[in-house]
């Protein structure tokens, strides 16, 4: 899952818009590509100087293409019901700053790929979605398939929801995570809240060795 984390970033702080797919949906991701990708430009070193001055820029900018608290609420699946509206904002933060840790040097250091903007359509059934799909492009030359799942929100227009990297649905991969925590600290959702960032970060070890 760690690619495939990966692959996300990479995607949205690269991704070129193309002519010919939903107008709309690409004026968003134009707009909030190019605001990423400076961000990201001109932010490396302080990467370096100081993480959380870091993670607080690229969160600012992040914040209006994804939408986390949505995400987080997946993630949590039927467990949300149970946690109060501390743990529920809780679980927000410590989410979005887990991906940070664990791949923020990774996300720095990474120059060499190229993304296709392959396509955009909007679902028939529901016109406040739509799927996008893009190709990353290593140095190596191999190819990953990407897949945004994004909907219409009232307040930021097109946000994502969701991500699929080379047919690994991250959504439903971290929430099986999550439910595999809930049993394993018996129904504790502060204590899973408390182990996630450590979770995510042996995950990925795991996946380099």
């Amino acid at each position: 899952m760690g690619l495939a984390v990966l692959l996300m970033f990479c995607a949205l702080f690269s991704a070129q818009a193309e002519a010919g797919v939903e107008d709309e949906i690409m004026a968003k991701v134009r707009k909030d590509t190019n605001r990423l990708v400076e961000k990201l430009r001109n932010q490396r070193q302080t990467y370096y100087e100081d993480k959380t001055k870091f993670y607080d820029i690229m969160h600012g900018a992040l914040v209006e293409s994804i939408d986390f608290q949505r995400i987080s609420a997946r993630i949590m699946g039927r467990y949300r019901r149970e946690a109060s509206d501390e743990q529920q904002k809780r679980f927000v933060e410590v989410f979005k700053k887990s991906l940070f840790n664990a791949y923020g040097k990774t996300l720095v250091e990474s120059d060499q790929f190229n993304i296709n903007v392959l396509s955009a359509e909007l679902n028939p059934r529901a016109k406040d979605r739509a799927s996008v799909n893009l190709e990353v492009v290593s140095q190596s030359g191999n190819k990953y398939p990407v897949t945004y799942s994004m909907y219409d929100s009232d307040k930021k227009g097109w946000l994502l929801e969701n991500v699929i990297v080379n047919g690994v649905n991250l959504g439903l991969a971290f929430r099986d995570k999550f439910e595999q925590l809930m049993s394993q600290h018996k129904g504790n959702i502060d204590k899973v809240i408390d182990n996630w960032t450590s979770t995510v970060e042996e995950d990925r070890i795991q996946e380099k060795k």
